[in-house]
Formats: structure tokens, sequence, C-alpha cells
């Protein structure tokens, strides 16, 4: 060993290389690659679930669209036929009063022919009275000059009869 400068020993140098390489190799293998595929399956794990997640995202975005578009169609169409009812209901309306305008017209003008046949009727009727009345009190008078007359007469044959 006395070649050997500063006292290195090549085969010494040689065994801690090849127990480097040994310990190297195992940490290797029963450390780094197994903590390295269990973060590349983490990282699968989370990119599949961020995947997921995104997907779910633009899922419920579409549903949302779909909903919202559906929610407006419905307004609208609600709207629609609220309108058309309501026009329905103008129009029947507006139809229905003009049957009651008619009907009314209608019975405005049979009330009208009644009146005037009951006024017909109780002037002739008044008229048949007055006819009576009047010759009803054309009698009386005339029995009222006779008896009236007869009176006078019965005075008269009194008064002839005292001066006899």
């Amino acid at each position: 060993m006395t070649g050997v400068p500063l006292n290195i020993d090549w085969q010494q140098i040689l065994l801690h290389l090849f127990n480097f390489t040994i310990l190297f190799g195992a940490l290797y293998i029963l450390l780094y690659k197994p903590v390295k595929d269990f973060m590349t399956q983490r990282e699968e794990h989370f990119a599949e679930m961020e995947s997921k997640a995104g997907q779910a995202l633009a899922d419920a975005e579409k549903n949302k669209e779909e909903y919202e578009k559906k929610l407006s169609d419905f307004e609208e169409k609600s709207r629609d036929d609220r309108n058309q009812m309501s026009k329905e209901v103008e129009a029947e309306r507006e139809r229905r009063l003009g049957e009651v305008k008619s009907e009314a017209e209608k019975i405005i003008a049979d009330a009208r022919t009644q009146a005037e046949r009951e006024k017909s009727e109780i002037i002739a009727s008044a008229q048949k009275e007055i006819s009576g009345m009047v010759t009803e009190a054309t009698e009386k008078l005339a029995l009222d000059q006779s008896a009236s007359d007869a009176f006078d007469q019965f005075l008269d044959a009194a008064e002839e009869a005292d001066h006899e």
C-alpha cells in the first residue's frame, strides 16, 4: 500500500460505491417508486374528479339553460294563453252584452206595446164609464125635472084645493 497516495484504498471505494448503489436501488424500489406511483394515482384520481366535476358543471349549465329556456317558453306561452283567453272572454262578454241589449230592447218594446194596449183599454173603459155616467146623470136630470114637475103640479093642485 505504499504506492497509493493519501492512503486511498480503491477496493474500499468500490465497495462503498457498490453499497451506495444497492442502497439507492433498494430505497428507489421500496420508497420512491411506491410514493411516486401513489402520487401519480392521486393526480389521476383528482384529475378524473375534476373532469367529472367539470362535466357535471357543464351538464348543470346545460340543464340550467334548458330550464331557463323552457321557463321563458312557458311564460311566453302562458302570456299568449292569457291574452287569448282575455280576447275570448272579451268576445264572449261583447256577444252576451249584445244579446242582453237586444233582449232588453225587446222587453222594452213589448212593455211599450203592452202599455199602449193597456192605455187604450183604460181610455176605452174610461169613455164607457164617462158615457154611462153622462147617461145616468141625464136620466137623473130628466127624472129630477119630471119629479120637480110632478111636485109642482101637486103643489098647484093642493093650492087649488085650498082655494076651493
